[in-house]
């Protein structure tokens, strides 16, 4: 049987979920998605990823600044929906909006809650030097990612993977999910089960100011530190003055002065072991394998960076 479905989404991270969606025999009578954003200084209004898509396939958009007023609260009211998903919408989602669907809100959250609720838990995962993460799907209430949880779906992941990667795994794992859900759901067969309120953590936001690198700290939280913030902010440290993006890299079993060049290769000694940066970035320039980065940049063995 076929469900009416409202999405709430915006980023790259809700796209599979949304196309499972459309390929799916359920009707979507809305899509919303946060407003185009403007990039370069204002110069060009940048669609999000959900807005494009949503574009493509015809579907009935909406972008409001906000949520928080009768408009929205009227317009959704009136299409009666079945099921509202929401997946990295972005947004906060007024509580007097959570009964205006019959089966509720239905969320996709990128970590196995009550653990890492909030707005960077693929991030904070990565950081934290976590062993496991997943999905979970839940029923949204009015506290931020605490309502009960219907199901999860737990992998594995290691001190190599990176938050890009990550989230495009996780990404298709919960698009793949939703639609059982949404089936169990219609059918009566979903259990909610309320979280554990007591071991709850929380992904907070990630600054921009997290993404300098603490050579201090010993290079397994260094290398999770590159790997989590990578795209977006990236870690970075300072050499004379100049800022370097550390796209990649990998630990080195080596000792030395936290902070110490130790070869012509880019090899850096942390409090344990050691990193050698695999890919790097100038400030104004564009990404390059550290061998071709050092055929232009002279680092000197032997110097420390602190």
């Amino acid at each position: 049987m076929s469900q009416k479905i409202v999405f709430m989404g915006t980023p790259e991270f809700s796209i599979p979920t949304l196309e499972s969606l459309i390929n799916s025999n359920h009707k979507i009578l809305a899509v919303y998605s946060q407003p185009a954003s403007k990039a370069n200084r204002g110069q060009k209004t940048i669609p999000s990823e959900v807005e494009v898509l949503a574009k493509e396939h015809s579907l009935n958009l909406r972008t409001p600044n906000s949520l928080d007023n009768h408009e929205e609260y009227n317009y959704l009211k009136k299409l009666e929906p079945d099921i509202v998903v929401v997946i990295a919408y972005g947004k906060i989602i007024p509580k007097k909006f959570l009964d205006l669907s019959k089966y509720g809100f239905i969320n996709v959250h990128a970590s196995l809650l009550p653990k890492w609720r909030g707005a960077a838990p693929i991030q904070r995962s990565i950081m934290n030097l976590d062993n496991q993460t997943g999905i979970s799907i839940m029923k949204i209430v009015e506290e931020l990612d605490a309502g009960p949880v219907m199901h999860q779906d737990k992998i594995q992941i290691n001190e190599n993977v990176d938050a890009l990667t990550l989230s495009k795994v996780l990404s298709k794992l919960g698009a793949k999910s939703i639609i059982n859900a949404i089936d169990k759901i219609e059918k009566g067969e979903a259990t909610f089960i309320e979280q554990d309120h007591g071991k709850a953590t929380y992904a907070k936001k990630i600054l921009k100011t997290e993404g300098r690198i603490n050579w201090n700290e010993n290079a397994k939280k260094v290398l999770a530190k590159i790997n989590g913030l990578n795209p977006n902010p990236g870690a970075w440290f300072e050499y004379k003055n100049e800022r370097l993006k550390v796209w990649k890299a990998e630990i080195v079993n080596q000792n030395s002065n936290a902070g110490k060049i130790t070869d012509d290769r880019l090899t850096i000694a942390c409090k344990e072991q050691s990193i050698k940066i695999l890919e790097i970035q100038k400030e104004g320039k564009s990404r390059q394998l550290t061998d071709h980065f050092l055929l232009g940049n002279e680092i000197k063995s032997g110097d420390i960076i602190t």
